[in-house]
């Protein structure tokens, strides 16, 4: 409940254990708009991928850089919920992105590591320059 406390305030519609420095496969995700659908993942697996969708994305721990990488539309989801139950989701569209992009967090990957390495030379460029002025 923290974790998802934490999310709401920053805006978000994810966030991973590994983002606040709690070591344990844990994600929170919320892509409702009146924040009343919450999906607490504990060791969440991707077991299946289907489809390749453009999708814009950003991320809490890089405030204000947002690119389009690509992601799976459609997935399935194994894990536990918060009380230990194991359950599988099928979801596709914003749901299906966003689980993926907390999955990502949980094994040490952010979003901008699927970028070009075009993209990812203007990231890192961006990102000096933001360092600089603070």
């Amino acid at each position: 409940s923290d974790m998802a406390l934490t999310m709401y305030a920053a805006g978000g519609i994810g966030l991973a254990a590994s983002q606040v420095a709690v070591l344990q496969q844990v994600a929170v995700v919320d892509v409702s708009s009146d924040q009343k659908e919450r999906l607490t993942l504990v060791n969440p697996r991707v077991v299946w991928k289907d489809g390749d969708v453009p999708s814009e994305e950003g991320c809490l721990s890089i405030p204000d850089f947002r690119d389009t990488i690509k992601r799976s539309e459609r997935i399935v989801l194994q894990a536990q919920d918060e009380w230990g139950k194991e359950f599988e989701l099928e979801a596709s569209g914003i749901l299906a992105i966003c689980i993926q992009h907390e999955v990502d967090h949980l094994q040490g990957v952010l979003f901008i590591d699927h970028l070009s390495r075009l993209k990812r030379e203007f990231f890192k460029k961006w990102h000096r320059k933001r360092s600089e002025e603070a």
